[in-house]
């Protein structure tokens, strides 16, 4: 029989009913066996996750202060999912709290609070679809400086899920060498949806949400955009990493190199075709059609200029030398033959601009340098769309004619996207005249 892995985010996972929908999607299809679940979401606009009321919690531990106020609230929240889901008797989730509820106070760190929200969504689905919970501490490492390992990994995962029919394993987190609890990022739960996938060789990953499918933009910016029905890894990693938020941009990694396709679906519509997402091939002709416009806020650009730089062996590596000083990822590096752009999240330079500067100076001796913040990056992305005669005219023609001034082009060999930056105060109408372009133009 084949495997498919089903991930339910945590607006999936946020009450009772929310929870026997994902009963009922498992039900339907006997080969969903490995299923990782999120911490419970918001019910309403007005609600808050599961996730920060934890992190709350082991604030306050850490303030030396009482954590009961915080932890009664969530509690009640859990113990509520579990008396609506009627679980039986036999079923006693109060143990389990009042672990959680001692480690927290007695200064298990933010790692292990955070983590006790996927847990607990376990536990009650453990009991709900009658299949063994499997603690992903004992499968997902990392080392002691908290990087995530990769392959060992995957080979303890597949070794352990191999020994099980079917199995609840909660998202998020794995564990570092002495056992302490290590979490993802945010979102991290794709993550582990992913690894478990990879792990038992599925057929499809399935992650489950509350949107039919992957949107070509923000819908708070554009009303209601088309869903993009199908997609590469490599769209989407460009598409997730540029502030599309259905799938964390990690999660692709580990089914990429596997091959197993993704498929996000609608909890609330799960008959809705969704979005599938695979490796695609080469030999694939271009479409020219667009698959998606995302984009965020927020960057600054140095900008580089010296006369014969392109001459200058070890000026480039110089620059990069001094972000590695400073402990600086770059986000894109466009450049010309006297000029060199490094663009970068404007939060990492807050406060230390100035002394970036003054060392680029002295490494580089640059004949001038410009900084620009406060610009935004929107990126339009579409397989092979470079191919098409006009796909750029077409795209800058749609931002001079809606009167945005495009601060910085750039667009990488891979013939993916095109990249553009504009001020801040232009990102929402310079994706609004993109889609207008690319996708009410062509209606």
């Amino acid at each position: 029989m084949s495997i498919r892995v089903s991930k339910f985010g945590g607006s999936s996972v946020a009450d009772a009913g929310q929870m026997r929908k994902v009963r009922a999607i498992v039900d339907a299809e006997p080969s969903r066996r490995f299923i990782v679940p999120s911490a419970p979401g918001k019910r309403n606009a007005d609600d808050i996750k599961i996730t920060d009321m934890l992190y709350r919690t082991n604030e306050a531990a850490t303030a030396g202060e009482s954590i009961d106020p915080l932890f009664d609230q969530i509690a009640a929240r859990y113990r509520e999912i579990a008396a609506d889901l009627n679980l039986g008797a036999d079923f006693n989730l109060e143990p389990e709290l009042a672990d959680v509820h001692d480690r927290i106070a007695a200064g298990a760190g933010a790692d292990y609070a955070a983590s006790r929200g996927e847990y607990l969504s376990g536990v009650i689905l453990s009991k709900l679809l009658d299949r063994p919970l499997i603690d992903p501490a004992t499968m997902i490492r990392f080392n002691k400086d908290g990087r995530f390992l990769a392959e060992e990994t995957q080979a303890a995962v597949a070794e352990r899920l191999g020994r099980e029919e079917a199995g609840i394993i909660p998202g998020f987190y794995g564990a570092l060498p002495d056992g302490a609890i290590k979490t993802f990022s945010r979102g991290g739960s794709d993550v582990t949806g992913a690894i478990v996938a990879r792990g038992v060789s599925a057929s499809v990953y399935e992650n489950w949400t509350d949107v039919s499918g992957l949107l070509m933009t923000d819908p708070r910016i554009v009303d209601s955009p088309l869903t993009i029905s199908e997609l590469t890894y490599r769209e989407l990693r460009e598409l997730a990493y540029m502030g599309a938020t259905v799938l964390h941009d990690e999660a692709i990694f580990p089914v990429r190199e596997a091959g197993i396709p993704v498929h996000i679906k609608n909890t609330n519509d799960p008959e809705a075709a969704g979005t599938r997402i695979a490796r695609g091939g080469h030999d694939q002709p271009p479409t020219g059609r667009i698959t998606g416009i995302a984009g965020r806020k927020d960057f600054t650009i140095i900008a580089l200029e010296k006369t014969l730089m392109n001459a200058e062996i070890g000026f480039g590596r110089r620059v990069l030398g001094v972000l590695e000083a400073n402990d600086l990822s770059f986000e894109h590096m466009p450049s010309g033959i006297d000029t060199l752009s490094i663009v970068l999240k404007s939060d990492a330079v807050a406060g230390r601009l100035d002394d970036l500067l003054a060392q680029i100076r002295e490494a580089c001796a640059p004949d001038s340098i410009e900084v620009s913040s406060g610009i935004a990056l929107i990126a339009t992305v579409g397989r092979g769309m470079s191919h098409v005669p006009g796909t750029a005219a077409r795209l800058f023609g749609a931002l001079a004619e809606s009167g945005v001034n495009i601060r910085m082009i750039d667009q990488g060999s891979s013939e993916l996207n095109i990249i553009v930056g504009v001020e801040n105060a232009d990102f929402e109408k310079t994706v609004r005249a993109v889609y207008d372009a690319f996708v009410n133009g062509d209606e």
